[in-house]
């Protein structure tokens, strides 16, 4: 599978959120502008510090109609224990076989250790307008909010 790029469409997928339930992307991707980032893993230095920036700023991505998506293959009662312990307000998937990583075709962080870091933000039509791809997580957020301000405009 080739890496999803600027122009590409979001494709739709389903996983499950902390609550057990099942999130389709189709009821976010095409309705509003949304910020969709995989991340290697709950609880580490980086990716907590990228999911506390992202609770952070939350509000300012909603103020602009976006949603925040954060997706790992950590199971469910990891990502419940994350999402309680640092008060996470958006959406947390598991991607436990990795379907969707695949599906965006996510690459391989660290020496092909580490699944990758890698922030998509799609605009209202679910256009792929920025993709990061950065094991530093302090850049993805102030990235991924000027993506989405400038599809607004």
């Amino acid at each position: 599978m080739m890496a999803l790029k600027v122009g590409d469409k979001i494709p739709d997928f389903t996983a499950l959120k902390v609550d057990g339930s099942t999130f389709s992307s189709a009821s976010v991707v095409g309705e509003m502008p949304v910020v969709i980032y995989f991340y290697p893993k709950d609880n580490t230095s980086q990716c907590t510090a990228q999911a506390c920036s992202f609770r952070d700023k939350y509000e300012d991505f909603k103020d602009l109609g976006a949603e925040v998506i954060g997706i790992s293959s950590d199971g469910l009662a990891s990502h419940e224990k994350f999402k309680q312990q640092y008060k996470l307000p958006f959406v947390l998937l598991s991607d436990e076989n990795k379907k969707i990583q695949k599906l965006f075709g996510v690459p391989k962080a660290l020496f092909g250790i580490l699944p990758g870091r890698v922030t998509y933000v799609a605009d209202k039509s679910g256009v792929i307008i920025m993709v990061f791809n950065s094991i530093l997580a302090a850049n993805h957020i102030p990235k991924a909010l000027r993506a989405i301000k400038r599809a607004i405009k």
